[in-house]
Order: C-alpha cells, then sequence, then structure tokens
C-alpha cells in the first residue's frame, strides 16, 4: 500500500508481502497508526531541541528564530550549531547529479565560463516537491552540504494572509511531517523544513545575489542534574539490536544519573477496526485479547513463524521485567541482561515463545519468573477480551509522545535524530545535564575519540583527549626510550674502539722489529 502526494512527493509505502487476509489486517494497523498517531506541532515548550535562525542580513534577524520542523533522520550536533552561508539551489534537488553552478546567490565565473561551484561548507535551500525528503537531502549531502533547508511550496490554511500560494496550489490543513522513507540509515546531515512565507523571503533575497547567513542549532532540555531517555522499540526490530546489545555498560556507567525507560510500540486493535462488534479478533493472530493489542508479523507469514501476538506478549514480559528490576533505578541490569541473552538464545521463530527458553533465559539474568507472571496476570493477562493495564499506559504513553516511526530515542523529552547508535545516544544523554553537573564518564568519554570503548573500559585510550596518557606513563615511556637509545650509543660505542684497536695492532706489527730479544709493548691500553 502506498500512499503518496504527487506535488510534495510525501510517501508513506507498507508492506503488502503476505496473504490477503494478512494485508488486510496488516494495512488496517499501520494505517492507523499513521492517522491515528497525533502528528503534533511540538514547541519549545514541548521539548524542541532547534532553533533556526538568520544573522546575515540583520534585517531578517528574528529574537526568537524561524518556525520550522525538523527531519526525522540525520544527525543533528547536540549541543551544537551549524552557521554557514546559504546557497539556493533553484530546484527541488531529485535528481542524483547535483549541479553545484547554478542557483543563487551568483558567483564568479571560472576558466571554463560557468559558474565557480557552492563554496563548501554550505547550507543548501531546496524547494519541496516530486521527490522524498530523504533524496533532498542525501542529494545535498553528496554535494557537500553541511545542512539542509527546504523551502515549503504550499500554505498551510492556518497561515491566514500572512502566506501567499502559487496559482492554482490549495492550502495545506495539516503540517507536513520530515519522515524516513525507510532509506535515510546513510544521512549524516540535518535538515529543517522552513514555512513557505519565511521560506520565500530568504529565497528572494538569494535571487537578488545578497549573502545570506543562517545558524542552525541544536540543544537538549537541561533541567537539573539528572537526565531522563526513553527507547521506543519492539522485541523483533532489527534496527535497534545492536543499540541493545551495546548500551549496557554506558547505562551502567551513568548510573542513577540517568534514567532509562523502555517502552513497548504496539497498536491499539481497536481503532485498527481488529476487535469486531462480536468480541472476536477480527485481524487473525496478530492481536490479544479478542483483537485489543495488536502488532505486525515480523516474518510476514501468518501460517507460521513468530505472529503479532507472540510479539505483544513478549512486550508485556519485557515491560514487566522493567517493572520489578528497573523502575526504581533507572538503570536495569537485569533488564539489559535478558534482552540481550533472549537475543541470542531465543530470537528465531522456532524459540521465539518456547516457554522453556524463555524460562532458562529469566534464570540466566536472575529474574524470577513467578514475579514476571504475577506481573502480567495482575495487568489483565492477554487471553480474555478484558483490558491491560499495562499495554493501555503503553498507547496512551505512545499518544501522548507522538511516536511514529520505531526505533525511536527521547533525551529529556526532546526527539533524538538519526540512526539509534551507541555514539549518537550516550553524547545526547550526556548533553542533556545542566550545565556543570555532568558525570565523570560524560567528561571524559563524549570529547574521546573511541566513545565506545571508553564507555566500556572507564578511560579514553588514545588520543581522544587532554587526558589519555598520564605524566607518570609518559615520563616512563621517555625514561624507557633514553635506556634503550643511551644503551644502544654504548654498543656502538665499544664496537667503534675494538675496531680501532685491531687496525693500530695490524699496523703496529707491520713495523715490528725482527729481534726477539726486544720486547716492545704494543698494547695501547
Amino acid at each position: 500500500v502506498q500512499f503518496t502526494s504527487t506535488r510534495h512527493g510525501d510517501i508513506l509505502r507498507l508492506n503488502t508481502n503476505m496473504p490477503p487476509v494478512g494485508r488486510h489486517a496488516i494495512t488496517a494497523l499501520a494505517a492507523s497508526a499513521f492517522i491515528f498517531s497525533p502528528l503534533k506541532c511540538v514547541s519549545a515548550v514541548d521539548g524542541i531541541s532547534s532553533r533556526l535562525q538568520v544573522h546575515i542580513p540583520h534585517t531578517l534577524f528574528r529574537q526568537d528564530g524561524y518556525d520550522h520542523r525538523e527531519a526525522l533522520f540525520g544527525i543533528p550536533p547536540y549541543g551544537g550549531k551549524i552557521t554557514q552561508f546559504v546557497y539556493y539551489a533553484d530546484s527541488d534537488l531529485c535528481d542524483a547529479q547535483v549541479d553545484t553552478r547554478v542557483g543563487f546567490p551568483e558567483r564568479p565565473l571560472d576558466k571554463s565560463g560557468k559558474m565557480e561551484p557552492w563554496p563548501s561548507p554550505y547550507i543548501l535551500m531546496v524547494d519541496r516537491g516530486i521527490c522524498t525528503f530523504v533524496t533532498k537531502v542525501r542529494n545535498a549531502q553528496r554535494s557537500g552540504a553541511a545542512g539542509v533547508i527546504i523551502a515549503d511550496n504550499s500554505c498551510l490554511c492556518d497561515a491566514g494572509k500572512t502566506c501567499f500560494s502559487e496559482p492554482g496550489v490549495e492550502c495545506e490543513e495539516r503540517e507536513p511531517i520530515m519522515a524516513d522513507d525507510g532509506s535515510g540509515a546513510d544521512i549524516s546531515i540535518p535538515a529543517f523544513l522552513m514555512f513557505k512565507q519565511d521560506a520565500d523571503v530568504v529565497k528572494a533575497e538569494l535571487r537578488a545575489n545578497s549573502v545570506v547567513q543562517m545558524e542552525m542549532a541544536w540543544s537538549l532540555p537541561s533541567p537539573d542534574d539528572r537526565v531522563e531517555y526513553d527507547l521506543w522499540t519492539i522485541p523483533t526490530d532489527p534496527v535497534s539490536r545492536n543499540f541493545l546489545r551495546t548500551f549496557k555498560d554506558a547505562s551502567m556507567g551513568l548510573g542513577a544519573r540517568a534514567y532509562f525507560t523502555p517502552h513497548m510500540y504496539i497498536y491499539d486493535g481497536i481503532k485498527s477496526n481488529c476487535r469486531g462488534f462480536d468480541g472476536e479478533s477480527q485481524c487473525y493472530n496478530l492481536c490479544t485479547n479478542n483483537g485489543r493489542y495488536c502488532a505486525t508479523d515480523p516474518d510476514n507469514d501468518l501460517d507460521k513463524g513468530i505472529s503479532g501476538a507472540d510479539v505483544v506478549e513478549e512486550s508485556l514480559r519485557r515491560i514487566c521485567i522493567w517493572k520489578h528490576y528497573g523502575e526504581e533505578n533507572g538503570v536495569g541490569v537485569e533488564w539489559w541482561d535478558y534482552v540481550n541473552i533472549f537475543m541470542m538464545q531465543c530470537d528465531t521463530p522456532d524459540l521465539f515463545m518456547k516457554p522453556k527458553c524463555i524460562n532458562e533465559v529469566m534464570y540466566k539474568a536472575s529474574i524470577d519468573e513467578a514475579v514476571v507472571q504475577q506481573c502480567i496476570d495482575d495487568s489483565g493477562g492477554l487471553d480474555e477480551d478484558k483490558p491491560n493495564t499495562i499495554l493501555d499506559a503503553e498507547l496512551t504513553a505512545r499518544e501522548n509522545v507522538g511516536v511514529v516511526i520505531v526505533p525511536a530515542a527521547y533525551v529529556n523529552r526532546a526527539s533524538i535524530r538519526g540512526a539509534l547508535e551507541f555514539v549518537t545516544m550516550f553524547r545526547a544523554v550526556c548533553s542533556g545535564f545542566a550545565a556543570g553537573t555532568e558525570p565523570k564518564i560524560c567528561k571524559s568519554c563524549v570529547p574521546c575519540a573511541d566513545t565506545k570503548t571508553c564507555v566500556q573500559s572507564g578511560h579514553c585510550i588514545g588520543s581522544g583527549n587532554g587526558e589519555s596518557v598520564s605524566k607518570t606513563a609518559f615520563l616512563g615511556s621517555v625514561i624507557a626510550l633514553s635506556g634503550i637509545f643511551g644503551l644502544i650509543g654504548l654498543i656502538q660505542y665499544r664496537r667503534t674502539q675494538r675496531k680501532i684497536r685491531e687496525q693500530v695492532r695490524g699496523i703496529v706489527a707491520e713495523y715490528m722489529p725482527l729481534d726477539k730479544n726486544l720486547d716492545f709493548d704494543t698494547e695501547l691500553s
């Protein structure tokens, strides 16, 4: 299934490689996630972490910056900013062969008679439309851009008389979302969407060959000396597996100074029409509680393998483990151990829901099976046609946050953009502390070249920061090297002296008297 807007190029694709019943169920679930999830206009109060400002010309400067929306892909430099001159491509940048010798402001001509390319680094402004946001930003990244501003090509209906649409173009009722089209993992530069009424003013300035300098800045809310960070995922998500395998060391190193909360992304089966009027599930084996709580089929085969209902059950189990082994301190060593051992031992279609495998994993992770089962039962269970309090709480939290893509990470309620990677998440968490309250592990490992190894070992190895080599180690190395070179010099000196002696003896021997009675001392030393 593909929902597409030809004029804007905003596309949502859903996998349909499954039987007819599964296709209808998956379509209902995915469409409900797109339709029913609140696509919120996040403000600074709600935790938006970015700022867009024009510094040159000063006539375009605004005290509070420009309203904009962040891309849900790319890797922003949290705690940093990009301040560069802007070039307008005068194009939608959908062609992979980007011509860097066009656009505005105009540049001097080179020997070939063409305009000089956009001088890196720069911020590139491109028009919205035709292709996806990811395609535009990827092409800009390949051309050398440090950041991208996508100029909206239609007005929002609530903009009123402040925005003027092109003839024949209707206004939009809802704000566009710069979503990942599923291929944005290779995007490493940030991107903003600038609303039409503001983008038109900037483009006019650039078309007049005036210099425009913009600032794209990012920061995380830093309310106190403790950071709260959340992860939204599902037990079968392949993207978050590497993060889950490696971030335990960071969680333990940050300790109680950073409070972690894992969330499981499930669908509301009632809103997705998976629960029929007769109380029976209409979505085959994708749901529990007679169609109340659902998940997509991870292997796209409704007849075998892992089902959506299996994913819901494992999600509830992990939430219960967190509630009893991680909720109190926000670290949850046992939860991390369970997830990692589960991925190694039970993450296959044959073992995913085998009680024996699951119980063995809980035993190895020092988790009481009875405590977890009691939590599942007390919440309402998964078999009967009745609400489950824990899963209802997850649905409510998902709607309040506005999660539409998994995995999704948040620090101090601000969404973390880009791929879910160890370094990105660790640095984002560390930038969430109030100034001067950062824990030691952040001060040591954030500036380190090998952040992951630093977190795992407790100190920076290499030349990542000024404390990578201690004074004692440095002096010891100097003394050792001096000793080695001194020894080499002494050996060479003695070898040279020995050769000189042998040469002198040979010369003296040639002039020795033939009288054997004469006694000459031929020793030189």
